[in-house]
């Protein structure tokens, strides 16, 4: 098939889907799940139906096992553009979902090649986006136009002109959405919430700087072009990025799911741990600063980047961002990973200690220091009163959006603030390209006076693939 076609095919999709959810919009002024009290909490008309998109090892290890601890929960579609994960996810799904029933599955999972056959598949209420970083802004928008719920891995975006678009879709169309910034959540890590209500409250004072440490990627990766595999749709897989050789370090393991994939360490798909634990990091930063929803004012930065080899993400790195009220933060592999707050009376300490999400995560090797302390024992123990400000409390970041599904309340980690968070990382990285001090409108998005720098804001979208391909 041409590009013209591809391209015919792809319109025809966008207009479908669109109208899918102009009947969906026109069925929200009905109640689509009938209210637990009537038939029970699990009834059949209670259960809220889930697609999963991409099965690797943030799916598997994380995202689907938090999802399948609800009774109200069934899943019903897997999407993968690699055929070997995908019977995976439909076997592995199954015998999950059966165990839970004590004999044969209660579904028989269905399974799509792509992505978007499951979205517009009338049996799926919501969609987990487990993708690489290139693959989460477009689906989510797609999902969005479909009248379908979105939980997403972070980050938001590849840039932040692709976050931006679809942030303004996700909040034009109504839908819960929840990104995957899990340590907001009090299951597993209550001390990070704890932290930023701390520091909300002025128990160290008044802020001046924020210390934040997150590590780098290695060197090294194979640039050897090799044969695609049969089973995996590569070109679906690049997306919108640039038509490159498949080589295994690029992409995934064909044979260990739960091994960190090499996707992560190239430029192409994201721009490294700065967006890696960025994300996660940077979010509490902001949570605390009661920054949510702006961004910093300048950004400074420099980083090692490799000369040889596949992998191109930054290595060894340090930025420095100024936010509004004279706050510094500053972020680099040198400190411990965590968020540090500094006031003018004392500090805040918090990360996960020796947690990671997966086994194979920088940060998760058994040498981090505690997880929550001060400079002073009387404000790890302050109460926060009933009249002082109180945090958003989410018993676990899946939970909560499942919970916001049926309420229709605003989740811990909406589409705005995750944005924002994403934009700051990606803020951070212009910094360190360019070597050089930059300022930022946060009203705007873009960055004063500095072509150069703005030009890093958007990518070229490889047709019929990404963000600017999708409409209502």
């Amino acid at each position: 098939m041409d590009k013209k076609q591809q391209q015919l095919n792809r319109r025809s999709f966008i207009k479908q889907t669109a109208g899918g959810a102009a009947l969906l919009a026109a069925a929200s002024a009905f109640p689509t799940i009938v209210p637990a009290s009537v038939f029970g909490k699990n009834a059949p008309s209670n259960r809220i139906h889930i697609g999963q998109i991409g099965f690797g090892r943030i799916a598997k290890s994380h995202d689907l096992p938090e999802i399948l601890k609800h009774e109200f929960i069934r899943v019903v579609a897997v999407a993968d553009v690699d055929r070997n994960r995908l019977a995976a996810g439909k076997e592995w799904l199954e015998q999950q979902q059966a165990a839970k029933t004590g004999g044969k599955s209660p579904v028989d999972v269905k399974t799509y090649g792509d992505y978007r056959d499951l979205i517009t598949d009338k049996d799926v209420d919501a969609v987990v986006i487990s993708t690489p970083d290139h693959w989460h802004a477009q689906p989510a928008m797609e999902a969005a136009v479909a009248g379908k719920h979105v939980y997403m891995q972070k980050p938001t975006s590849l840039t932040i002109k692709e976050g931006r678009m679809m942030a303004d879709m996700v909040s034009r169309k109504g839908i819960v959405f929840q990104l995957g910034s899990q340590q907001r959540s009090i299951n597993p890590w209550p001390q990070f919430r704890r932290a930023c209500e701390l520091v909300r409250n002025g128990r160290i004072g008044i802020v001046r700087r924020v210390i934040i440490g997150l590590p780098g990627d290695p060197a090294g990766g194979n640039p050897a072009e090799m044969p695609v595999p049969e089973n995996l749709d590569y070109d679906r897989w690049l997306g919108s990025t640039p038509l490159v050789p498949y080589t295994l370090d690029r992409v995934h393991s064909q044979t260990d799911i739960y091994e960190r994939p090499g996707w992560l360490r190239c430029e192409q798909f994201g721009a490294g741990m700065i967006t890696g634990w960025g994300s996660h990091h940077i979010d509490i930063a902001h949570w605390g600063l009661n920054t949510e929803l702006t961004g910093p004012l300048e950004a400074e930065g420099r980083a090692t980047f490799p000369t040889s080899g596949l992998w191109d993400v930054h290595g060894d790195f340090e930025v420095e961002m100024r936010y509004p009220g004279d706050v510094v933060m500053q972020i680099s592999g040198a400190y411990p990973n965590g968020v540090r707050f500094e006031g003018t009376e004392g500090w805040v300490f918090v990360s996960r200690g020796d947690v990671g999400v997966t086994a194979t995560d920088p940060g998760a090797s058994g040498k981090e220091n505690e997880a929550f302390k001060a400079s002073n024992s009387k404000i790890l123990n302050s109460v926060i009163g009933e009249n002082e400000i109180q945090l958003y409390e989410s018993p676990e970041q899946h939970t909560n959006w499942l919970e916001c599904i049926r309420s229709g309340k605003q989740t811990i980690s909406h589409v705005e603030i995750a944005h924002r968070s994403g934009s700051a990382c990606l803020i951070a990285h212009a910094a360190m390209k360019l070597g050089r001090r930059l300022r930022w409108d946060a009203n705007k998005e873009v960055f004063i006076g500095d072509d150069e720098a703005n030009a890093l804001l958007a990518r070229p979208q490889r047709a019929p693939y990404g963000t600017e391909y999708v409409t209502e």
